[in-house]
């Protein structure tokens, strides 16, 4: 009858984009693409939806999942469940498509424009950029270069790049140095059209919009991880995650069932509320106060709407049409 709209966000999906990890392997340098995909998404299902009652959890080894537990989420059909989830598809990857994102008409939509400016663009320029090298080497700078569709333009920065016009090189760190010759000409001069200035956009796209898999939204019945539940192969526990201390949360110091264990072993006081005494209790208390507690609010709030509304309806169908008086 009911099912939370679920989205189920994967690293291994980034593999192409970062060069740190690969597959199930997360660190520090590679997991800010789960920050920023919590935090596109989260502003786009409160503010685009209107929804409230949403929790973002770790799945406990290679990214994240959001539960939207709000009524008129759980009561989406299939189809209005796929429309949800089509209007965050952005990236559309393939093997045989070196361009995995196209950004089409004069303006990009206020979701795209709003995502890009707030979040995506600073990310890529600050910290993913450099923090994965994506212009070091020819091999990097190669998966870059076709997204650009005019091929002089393309060539003529390839050919820069390999060093056959040295003297045209400033110093600095190579990927800086080599993005900001890429902006300028596609800003600027002969290139300066649309279609190459949106380039710059669909190359951050790609490194850095929310790759979602996308079957796990469409469908009622997908299997998903449960909240505080253990992952069989780490041993850690699927904890929630702040939306707006997001950029603080640290995979590698989830805590694992061994260590919880041993906390309880050494003498944790034994009542109802033992765990929030362990390493699980900051975790505890947020899911509790910031997500249960409105949450139930909520559902108590519309069970009440409901029984007096349903009173109301009684009263009019045993007593006959309402008179003309009536409010």
């Amino acid at each position: 009858m009911e099912r939370e709209l679920i989205f189920d966000i994967d690293m291994s999906d980034y593999d192409d984009v970062r060069y740190c990890c690969s597959g199930a392997d997360v660190c520090l340098d590679c997991w800010p693409l789960m920050t920023v995909a919590i935090k596109v998404m989260d502003t786009a299902l409160r503010d685009d939806f209107g929804f409230d009652h949403i929790l973002w959890v770790y799945s406990d080894r290679r990214g994240v999942h959001c539960w939207v537990c709000d009524r008129r989420a759980r009561r989406l059909t299939n189809e209005q469940r796929a429309a949800v989830a089509d209007y965050f598809r952005v990236y559309n990857g393939s093997e045989n498509n070196a361009k995995k994102v196209s950004l089409t008409g004069p303006v990009l939509h206020p979701f795209l424009a709003r995502s890009y400016m707030e979040v995506l663009e600073v990310f890529f320029d600050k910290k993913f950029l450099c923090g994965q090298q994506l212009l070091s080497t020819q091999e990097k700078y190669e998966k870059i270069l076709p997204i650009i569709p005019d091929e002089s333009a393309a060539a003529e920065l390839h050919d820069r790049w390999q060093g056959n016009r040295r003297s045209s090189i400033p110093k600095g760190d190579p990927n800086i140095v080599r993005w900001e010759q890429l902006k300028n000409m596609l800003q600027s001069g002969k290139h300066k059209r649309q279609g190459l200035r949106r380039c710059i956009e669909e190359i951050v796209f790609s490194y850095t919009y929310p790759r979602l898999d996308m079957e796990v939204s469409k469908h009622m019945n997908h299997l998903l991880k449960a909240p505080f539940c253990v992952h069989p192969k780490t041993g850690r526990v699927c904890v929630p995650i702040d939306p707006d201390r997001c950029e603080d949360f640290d995979p590698t110091a989830v805590p694992a069932l061994s260590e919880l264990l041993e906390e309880l072993n050494m003498g944790t006081p034994k009542s109802d509320g033992e765990w929030e005494a362990t390493l699980l209790g900051q975790s505890i208390k947020f899911f509790r106060s910031s997500f249960l507690q409105p949450l139930l609010k909520s559902c108590k709030v519309q069970h009440f709407t409901m029984l007096l509304l349903s009173s109301f309806v009684f009263k009019i169908v045993n007593s006959g049409s309402p008179s003309s008086s009536s409010p």
